[in-house]
């Protein structure tokens, strides 16, 4: 598993107007290739009059599923333009569709090439950017006494607040990076003279905004 990576933060619609042609662009995150081609398929319905449905996704840890589809542009106009956007950008299991409306003014290679970049570009605005970072969720088991200090510290550190639990004796959860773990142990132990009892949970992928 990736300790880091950026995907989109869900499902979004933009549309951008050149030269009379409409570009609608429709995002999403998809973590097979399944789920990228059922996406197209979507789109392609939604808009059975439209002239063109090109599509571009990245799918996997380390980008093995990469396809692109003109879909009756010119070769290379539309496509490949649409993923090198999501390859410049660092994206991962991410499908891009952009519905064209021909407006009766021909682009020329060029300009199409631009126009379907730039496309992908405002839709991927449009969804926003989010980092996804492997994390373990740590539990901290003390004394009710340690709570008021410890949430303050925590509040204020860089370890994300999960979780609190209030049972028999008070449980902290928090996000902790995996590289950061032992650093982690060691400063929640000081910070409560020893008494904290802390497991180590599952790792699980913590989302952060990057881009809105």
């Amino acid at each position: 598993m990736l300790k880091k990576y950026l995907t989109v933060s869900g499902y979004s619609e933009s549309e951008i107007v050149i030269q009379k042609s409409r570009f609608i662009t429709y995002t999403k995150r998809t973590e097979t290739e399944e789920e990228a081609q059922a996406f197209i398929q979507e789109i392609k319905k939604k808009h059975p009059s439209a002239n063109h449905n090109c599509s571009a996704y990245m799918i996997g840890e380390h980008d093995l599923i990469q396809k692109a589809n003109d879909d009756g542009e010119p070769s290379g106009t539309a496509g490949v333009p649409m993923l090198e956007v999501l390859k410049k950008q660092g994206l991962k299991d991410t499908t891009v569709v952009v519905t064209r409306y021909f407006g009766g003014i021909k682009l020329g290679g060029g300009g199409l090439i631009r126009a379907y970049g730039k496309s992908v570009t405002e839709g991927l605005k449009a969804a926003g950017i989010v980092e996804r970072s492997l994390n373990a969720i740590m539990t901290s088991k003390m004394d009710y006494t340690w709570l008021g200090k410890v949430e303050n510290e925590v509040r204020a550190s860089k370890y994300p607040l999960k979780e609190i639990h209030y049972l028999d004796e008070v449980a902290v959860e928090t996000y902790v990076e995996e590289d950061d773990i032992e650093e982690f142990t060691a400063w929640m132990t000081e910070l409560t003279n020893g008494q904290a009892k802390i497991v180590q949970g599952e790792m699980v992928y913590r989302e952060e905004i990057v881009t809105e």
